[in-house]
């Protein structure tokens, strides 16, 4: 092959990988599955099970006019619920195992006003799910990396989803293959069925941590709690005074509680609940619901699947709360009593019955 004729081909060649390229690019920018230019396709079964790479644009360019935040604790929810309930139009923008700075980084889109591509609607409410354990990370961690190519502005890096081929393959050819789109009232659902929220399934994957013998000074989580409310959560309570933020302590099963007792921090923690209720209800926006000692609830591991996680019948009811206002702590004087609720549920609850009893 002489000089001319391997130019001819090289020349032919990268002509075709650019034609490639940009097909792929102009199918990927058509459909969009991942938000990042454009609002969905009118009646194309987008698949929506990435929470990294989809909530940033569906917090763009979806239209609602409420959202759901927080961790898995807030995925079981059903946004049908609130339209029902209370009328509310509600995007879920969930993140698992969600540090406040994940919380932060949806928010800020979500109140960007400066987004050119942005619907005007007006975030009414943000429904926010506060994990207190997750008060005490560093301000700017967060659980997991997330592709900043779609959180950035920065048109250069999209090529990293124009030219993606698992975008291409699983989130555009997938779902015209099966014709079947994801409802999004249910996205991001925890994949456990009804056989899993047992006593059984929750005891013998339980694992205590190692006790801890001298107690937690009960000022030591306060710092970091002041910090990460300040940086990651208050802000955007502060400068959007028209939205309601409806703030909720997740009603986790008393065998958090064991790990609070093992590891000695029952004073501690009491005192950083207290602590970030009292900064929350300095705000007439914020509406602070409290689910922790709802004693039929968090006693009987048969609305678990872990030590944590609830039943989605939990989630309609906490939807119900949101609606009629039980379970609503108006002051700090309300939440102390609260509280003691708590401290007496933890403090009279059997754990000794508990773990001598056989379930497996």
């Amino acid at each position: 092959m002489n000089n001319n004729n391997t130019k001819n081909f090289i020349f032919r060649f990268a002509a075709v990988v650019l034609v490639l390229l940009l097909l792929v690019s102009a199918l990927v920018l058509y459909v969009d599955p991942f938000f990042h230019f454009h609002e969905p396709l009118e009646g194309f079964p987008y698949i929506v099970d990435n929470q990294l790479s989809q909530n940033p644009g569906m917090a763009k360019r979806m239209d609602y006019d409420s959202c759901i935040i927080g961790s898995s604790m807030t995925v079981n929810f059903h946004t049908s619920d609130f339209m029902e309930l209370m009328g509310l139009n509600t995007l879920k923008l969930s993140y698992s195992g969600a540090y406040p700075r994940d919380d932060y980084n949806i928010l800020s889109i979500v109140f960007d006003k400066n987004s050119p591509s942005r619907k005007k609607t007006a975030v009414k409410a943000v429904f926010l799910g506060l994990d207190i354990p997750t008060l005490t990370a560093a301000t700017d961690e967060i659980k997991y990396e997330l592709p900043m190519y779609l959180y950035d502005n920065n048109p250069i890096n999209d090529v990293k989803y124009l030219w993606n081929k698992d975008v291409v393959l699983e989130y555009i050819l997938k779902p015209i293959i099966q014709k079947k789109g994801t409802d999004l009232s249910e996205v991001y659902a925890s994949w456990w069925t009804d056989d899993y929220y047992n006593i059984n399934y929750v005891m013998h994957g339980y694992e205590a941590p190692e006790p801890v013998e001298d107690e937690m000074d009960e000022d030591l989580l306060l710092p970091q709690t002041k910090e990460n409310l300040e940086t990651n959560i208050l802000p955007f309570i502060r400068d959007n005074p028209d939205t309601v933020f409806f703030v909720f302590f997740p009603p986790y099963s008393i065998l958090y509680w064991n790990n609070v007792l093992t590891e000695n921090h029952l004073e501690a923690t009491m005192k950083q609940y207290r602590f970030a209720a009292g900064e929350l209800l300095k705000y007439d926006n914020v509406r602070l619901f409290y689910f922790q000692n709802m004693e039929d609830i968090v006693t009987d591991l048969g609305n678990y699947a872990d030590y944590t996680h609830y039943h989605p019948r939990i989630n309609r009811y906490m939807t119900e709360c949101f609606s009629d206002g039980t379970h609503e702590v108006k002051s700090i004087e309300e939440f102390d009593t609260e509280l003691e609720k708590m401290r007496r549920i933890v403090e009279e609850f059997d754990f000794d019955g508990l773990f001598s009893a056989e379930y497996w």
